[in-house]
C-alpha cells in the first residue's frame, strides 16, 4: 500500500510502515508527545461466557494498549486462543469470539516499542510444558530479565520471543513443585513492576510484584471472578469491584474457590504516579482513589500553587480536562473548550515526514478562535515530556489569537526513564532532563509556566498518607526508584512485552 504527498510542488510516495497500518509506531513517531502506558489485563474465572466478557473488558482498556490483543479461554482443560495486530474491535469478529469457549478466560491489549511490533509477541503467550497448556499475560516490566534470560539460555532453554514475559513460564516449566508452589518461586526471582494473570486447565492467578507498581483489581459478576488492570473495566460487564489486588499478593482460583496467598511481603508500597495523572480513565479507581476526583484536586492544587491572572482555563484534552475544571473551579476564572479532540482521525497510514507531523497536530487537536481570540488562556496539561506537542499547542492557541499563553502542568518535571513498564524516550529526549523551568517555557513559547511540586501531586492522589511517597513511584520525577534498576546485562525497553 503506498500513499501520495505533496511535497514543495512534487508528488512523494510514502510507503504504510509494516503489513498493519500501526506497525512499529513508536511514541517518538507520534504526533503527541506523551509517554504511553505498554499494557492492560483482563481475566475471567468461572462464567460460561468468559470469551465475552474479556472482548468488553479490554475494549474498556484499550486506552492501554493500540496496537496487538490477544484472549485465551480454557474449555474443560482445552485452550482456546487468538492473537492479532490491531484494536480489539478489528481482531475479534462474531465468528472468532464464537471459537473462543470456556469458563475462563485471560486477555491483553498492548502496545510495543519501536522495531518489537509483531504477532510472536502478541499476548497472551501460551505454551506446553508438563502440565498441560500454560497461558500467561502481563502488565509492567521486569527490570532483572536480561540476567535471568541469559542463565536460562545457558542452562538449555530456547526462547521463541522476545518477550520477557516468557521468562516467567520457563521458570515455571523447570521448577519440579506443583503450579502454585512454582509460580510464587518464578515470581520471587523477578525485580521490577507487574501485575500477571496465568491461566492453566486448572487455575487462574493473579499476582502483582512486592511493590504494587502496577494496578490490578479484582471484581465479581454473580458467582464469577474478573481480574483487570482498571476498575473501568469492571463497570463495563456490570461486574461489582470488590478490592485491589494487593502487593506481594497472590490469589489462585480452581474448583475448590478462591485462595488468598503471598510469595512475598510488600514492602515499600510503589504504585504508579503516571496512572492518577495520565494512563488510567477517570471513571476508574485505584486504590480507593477515584481518577477524576484526583485530577481535579492536582488543578486545584495547581491552582493554590501558582495563581495566574488570566481570562479563561482550557484543558488538553483529555486527560487533563478534569485538572483543568479543578484549576478553573479555585481559581474562579471560566472553563472554556478552548481545545477540541478530533475523535475521528485515528493513526496515520503513513509515516509522515517532520514537516508533515509538525502540521499533522491540527488533524488531532484543535483550536476554537471564538473562545481564545483576544483572551489570556491557562492551558493546563498533565506533563512535558520532549516538549514538542507543548511548543505545537502553545503555537496553535497563539495563532488563534490568544493574548497570552499560561502553562500549567500537573505533574512534577518529566526527567527520569520508567523502568516499570512505561514507554519514555532516552533520559536525552526528556527536555527536564537538561533544562531549567525557565529553559522550557522559552523552549515551548509559553509567557508562564509551573509544574506541579511533588507534595502537591501526592495530596492530590491523597491515598495511604502514612507511607513513603504516600504510597506513590515518583522515581521519574525525583530520580527515587524501589527498586534496583542497573544490571550488568541492561534492558533497553521498559516494556515486558519487548
Amino acid at each position: 500500500m503506498t500513499s501520495s504527498v505533496a511535497n514543495g510542488g512534487t508528488e512523494v510516495t510514502r510507503l504504510w510502515t509494516g503489513d498493519y497500518y500501526n506497525e512499529g509506531n513508536s511514541s517518538k513517531e507520534s504526533i503527541f508527545d506523551k509517554v504511553r502506558e505498554e499494557c492492560g489485563v483482563f481475566g475471567v474465572y468461572g462464567h460460561p461466557d468468559a470469551a465475552n466478557l474479556s472482548y468488553y473488558g479490554l475494549h474498556a482498556l484499550q486506552h492501554r494498549g493500540e496496537e496487538s490483543c490477544g484472549i485465551c479461554a480454557s474449555d474443560e482443560g482445552t485452550f482456546h486462543y487468538h492473537r492479532g495486530m490491531g484494536l480489539v474491535k478489528e481482531v475479534f469478529d462474531r465468528d472468532r469470539m464464537e471459537s473462543l469457549k470456556g469458563n475462563q478466560a485471560i486477555g491483553h491489549v498492548r502496545y510495543s516499542t519501536s522495531g518489537s511490533s509483531h504477532l510472536g509477541n502478541a499476548q497472551p503467550l501460551v505454551f506446553k510444558y508438563r502440565g498441560g497448556d500454560l497461558a500467561v499475560c502481563t502488565n509492567g516490566n521486569l527490570v532483572n530479565e536480561p540476567v535471568i534470560r541469559k542463565e536460562l539460555e545457558e542452562s538449555g532453554s530456547i526462547f521463541q520471543t522476545t518477550s520477557d514475559t516468557e521468562v516467567i513460564a520457563h521458570l515455571i516449566a523447570r521448577s519440579s513443585k506443583d503450579l502454585v508452589e512454582a509460580v510464587k518461586d518464578a515470581f520471587l526471582r523477578l525485580i521490577g513492576g507487574y501485575a500477571f494473570l496465568i491461566q492453566t486447565k486448572d487455575y487462574l492467578i493473579a499476582a502483582c510484584d512486592p511493590h504494587g507498581l502496577r494496578p490490578l483489581v479484582m471484581g465479581r459478576l454473580g458467582e464469577a471472578y474478573i481480574f483487570a488492570s482498571e476498575s473501568c473495566a469492571l463497570e463495563t460487564i456490570g461486574a461489582e469491584y470488590v478490592r485491589d489486588v494487593q502487593p506481594g499478593e497472590l490469589l489462585v482460583l480452581s474448583k475448590d474457590g478462591l485462595r488468598e496467598e503471598r510469595f512475598a511481603p510488600m514492602k515499600r508500597r510503589a504504585i504508579c504516579s503516571m496512572e492518577y495523572i495520565y494512563f488510567a480513565r477517570p471513571d476508574s479507581d485505584i486504590y480507593g482513589a477515584n481518577l477524576h476526583s484526583s485530577r481535579k484536586r492536582m488543578g486545584q492544587i495547581l491552582a493554590q500553587e501558582s495563581f495566574v491572572d488570566a481570562d479563561i482555563v482550557t484543558g488538553v484534552p483529555d486527560s487533563s480536562i478534569s485538572a483543568a475544571i479543578g484549576y478553573a473551579e479555585q481559581t474562579g476564572i471560566p472553563y472554556e473548550l478552548g481545545l477540541i479532540k478530533n475523535k475521528y482521525t485515528g493513526r496515520t497510514f503513513i509515516q509522515p515526514s517532520q514537516e508533515l507531523r509538525e502540521k499533522g497536530v491540527k488533524m488531532k487537536l484543535s483550536a476554537v478562535r471564538k473562545v481564545v481570540e483576544g483572551r489570556r488562556v491557562v492551558m493546563i496539561d498533565d506533563s512535558i515530556v520532549r516538549g514538542t506537542t507543548s511548543l505545537r499547542i502553545v503555537n496553535m492557541l497563539r495563532e488563534a489569537g490568544a493574548l497570552e499563553v499560561h502553562v500549567r502542568i500537573t505533574s512534577p518535571p518529566f526527567m527520569n526513564p520508567c523502568y516499570y513498564g512505561i514507554d519514555t524516550p532516552n533520559p536525552g529526549d526528556l527536555i527536564a532532563s537538561s533544562k531549567s523551568v525557565e529553559e522550557i517555557r522559552r523552549a515551548i513559547n509559553a509567557d508562564s509556566l509551573y509544574f506541579l511540586t511533588e507534595k502537591g501531586l501526592r495530596d492530590a492522589v491523597g491515598i495511604h498518607p502514612d507511607e513513603y511517597n504516600n504510597g506513590l513511584c515518583m522515581a521519574c520525577f525525583n530520580n527515587d526508584y524501589p527498586t534496583p534498576v542497573r544490571f550488568e546485562d541492561a534492558k533497553l525497553t521498559s516494556c515486558s512485552c519487548d
